[in-house]
This record gives structure tokens, C-alpha cells and sequence, in this order.
């Protein structure tokens, strides 16, 4: 079985899941060769990522520290019926503050 993984950059990375034909581990070219070429980490990254979850720097963009939640976003447009552009320019604060309204009160 074959895993890719599309990074935002265009790059695709590539990594089997399979296991040498006399049943033994692999030795340490192979798997530096999988961690290196495949995967793209460094092995204290790839332990990193198994052990805590720590996922690597594959340069995802970071939302703004300000954005809106996806989920309040959709509540505000799809529940309480604001336009798109209305909730664009609303703070955390304000987000929050409308959705409160809108569980308490219906409006």
C-alpha cells in the first residue's frame, strides 16, 4: 500500500508500507533512506511526530492569530443567517458575543 501526503508547496510525498521478504527489520540505510527521501524528516522529528504528535514544518500556512474558528464561522452564517462578509470583519470578541445572543435569545 502506498501513502501520499500533498504538501501545499505542490510537492507529494510518497512512502510504502512493506516488509523485507524474509521477514527481518530493515537495516539503517533503509530506513535512513525512508525518513530522508519518503518522509522528508529527520529521525528525532519523525519520533517527535509518532510519540507527541508533534507534526512537522511542511510549511502549512499559519491562520492569523485573530481568525475565527471554522466552526463559529458556519454557525454564524448557516444559524443566525449573517452574510459572509459580515463575518469576515468580526472580531473573536464579537463572534462570540452574536452566537450568545443567538442561543439566548433566538435572534
Amino acid at each position: 500500500m502506498t501513502y501520499e501526503l500533498n504538501l501545499p508547496d505542490g510537492r507529494i510525498l510518497r512512502t510504502r508500507i512493506s516488509h523485507p521478504v524474509d521477514r527481518s527489520t530493515y537495516g539503517r540505510s533503509m530506513w535512513s533512506h525512508i525518513l530522508r527521501d519518503q518522509l522528508q524528516v529527520d529521525e528525532t522529528t519523525f519520533w517527535a511526530c509518532v510519540k507527541d504528535g508533534a507534526v512537522p514544518d511542511r510549511g502549512t500556512p499559519k491562520p492569523p492569530s485573530n481568525a475565527l474558528p471554522a466552526d463559529l464561522v458556519q454557525l454564524l452564517i448557516s444559524k443566525v443567517g449573517l452574510d459572509e462578509a459580515e463575518v469576515a470583519v468580526m472580531s473573536k470578541e464579537d463572534a462570540a458575543a452574536r452566537m450568545q445572543k443567538y442561543w439566548a435569545e433566538g435572534v
